[in-house]
């Protein structure tokens, strides 16, 4: 192989339009962007809502709902990313587990509003978790596996634990 030898794969380089080249191209007059308007023009500014004078989807629909900027976030941690994690060794049965343990572990980035407890997977370990909610799902299947859930005084309690 030299270097007089290199060539490129067949079809990867293609020649240039030759715009404004005489009627024979088929490119020459209007440079193949037809007669008038705006869209024949070299820069067409118009935003994807425009719709050529008449008043916008966006606008003619009314708006619906509200966004509470209040609303509290919550983090989710299901059943089985915990046992994983006590699995992996990263998390300790000892004690109670709440956010801060959580986040050390590398189950969770960032706590936000606080955490909710959720029921997919299955627990094997006995353990305490301290949250702001879980589902009553979960709470039945941490005290199955002989652990407890406190929920934490917050926002949103979905389910007390069973006393």
């Amino acid at each position: 192989m030299r270097l007089n030898e290199l060539s490129d794969n067949p079809g990867a380089k293609h020649a240039r339009k030759r715009l404004g080249r005489g009627i024979g191209s088929g490119l020459g007059k209007t440079s193949g962007k037809g007669h008038k308007g705006a869209k024949a023009r070299k820069s067409n500014p118009k935003p994807q809502s425009f719709e050529g004078g008449q008043m916008p989807i966006y606008r003619r629909l009314p708006k619906r709902g509200f966004k509470n900027v209040n609303r509290p976030d919550y983090v989710a941690v299901n059943l089985d990313r915990l046992q994983s994690a006590i699995d992996a060794g990263k998390l300790a049965t000892d004690g109670t587990i709440d956010s801060v343990r959580l986040i050390e572990a590398g189950v969770l980035r960032r706590s936000l509003d606080g955490v909710r407890l959720l029921a997919r997977g299955e627990l094997k370990t006995a353990l305490t978790i301290e949250v702001v909610g879980a589902s009553k799902a979960a709470v039945e299947a941490v005290e199955k596996a002989g652990g407890k859930v406190v929920i934490l005084g917050g926002a949103d309690t979905a389910a007390e634990p069973a006393v």
